[in-house]
């Protein structure tokens, strides 16, 4: 039964998701861990880090982690853990398949006509928040750390959050780089 809760569940955010994957952590988070309870908020901030360090799309990880996550929470043994990340990774991508499909052939017809270009400066809203709702999200404290239980952690983390965020914005650091710059910086202030 874990399967079909689990194939629905995604299927609804593969179809809701707007904006990638990083809209998705959004609804992900909301159906995981708040509705379904299926997994804790640190494991989702783990999924978060996993799917971040790993290569691929962060919405794909992030179903794969979760299904696997979820099905072995459940009680089941490493095998159905796999069968629920491919279930999950499934349900995922095939509402986008299923849409590309349909749009594709819609699009090249109708490509320049005021309605689908009115759609597109509609979504364009919807996108910015989805991904500020991330961001957000991931403004935690299992990220942060808070200024009460550990204010060394939590203005380290602010410091750094802020020099990524102008090196890639306004230096133009490469953020490959940027990245390796901030673990390193990580590493050697908080331990």
């Amino acid at each position: 039964m874990i399967y079909l809760y689990l194939f629905i569940t995604f299927f609804e955010i593969g179809l809701f998701g707007f904006g990638g994957g990083y809209g998705m952590l959004s609804l992900i988070q909301t159906e995981t861990v708040v509705h379904h309870h299926w997994l804790t908020s640190a494991e989702f901030t783990n999924i978060v880090a996993i799917s971040q360090m790993t290569p691929g799309p962060i919405g794909i990880n992030s179903a794969t982690y979760c299904g696997y996550t979820a099905v072995r929470n459940a009680g089941f043994d490493n095998l159905m853990g796999i069968a629920g990340s491919a279930t999950a990774t499934f349900a995922l991508v095939l509402p986008s398949f299923i849409l590309m499909i349909l749009i594709s052939k819609m699009f090249m017809k109708y490509m320049n006509t005021p309605a689908v270009q009115s759609v597109f400066t509609g979504l364009r809203p919807a996108v910015v928040g989805l991904l500020a709702a991330a961001t957000l999200l991931l403004c935690n404290e299992e990220n942060f750390s808070s200024p009460i239980s550990n204010p060394w952690q939590f203005w380290i983390s602010i410091a750094l959050f802020i020099a990524t965020f102008v090196g890639t914005k306004y230096v133009k650091v490469n953020p490959i780089h940027m990245i390796c710059w901030a673990a390193f910086a990580g590493l050697i202030l908080l331990y």
